[in-house]
């Protein structure tokens, strides 16, 4: 008997990790609390990164449209990948309006609200 549950708790821990490994991040790496993004000329925008992560609770939700790498929005733009203000457009400020008009918390819509020069 006692085999049998060292058995099942080995094959628990076992798949919990290759569900962590998979998934490309550790379950506690959770990666920066806060963060600046480059803004253009309107300015930089400071993202409070572990906030979206406790608010939305999917990295996909952005990260199916840059890789969670620092730099990696600023580099798609460089090399044509992604538009200037895809990001903003159809990421940010689309969750903001959506769940705005579900009665959740959200952040601000207007260009001003975010960048700051």
């Amino acid at each position: 008997m006692i085999g049998i549950l060292i058995f099942l708790l080995a094959a628990v821990i076992s798949v919990s990790g290759i569900a962590a490994a998979s998934s490309g991040q550790k379950a506690s790496d959770k990666g920066a609390e806060a963060m600046t993004l480059e803004g253009g000329t309107l300015g930089d925008v400071p993202f409070p990164h572990r906030l979206h992560q406790e608010n939305v609770n999917e990295c996909s939700s952005c990260h199916e449209l840059f890789p969670q790498e620092s730099g990696a929005i600023r580099a798609q733009q460089k090399v044509g990948e992604l538009k200037k203000q895809k990001v903003m457009n159809d990421q940010c400020i689309k969750c903001h309006l959506a769940r705005s008009s579900a009665g959740k918390s959200a952040g601000p819509t207007k260009c001003g609200k975010c960048h700051q020069r």
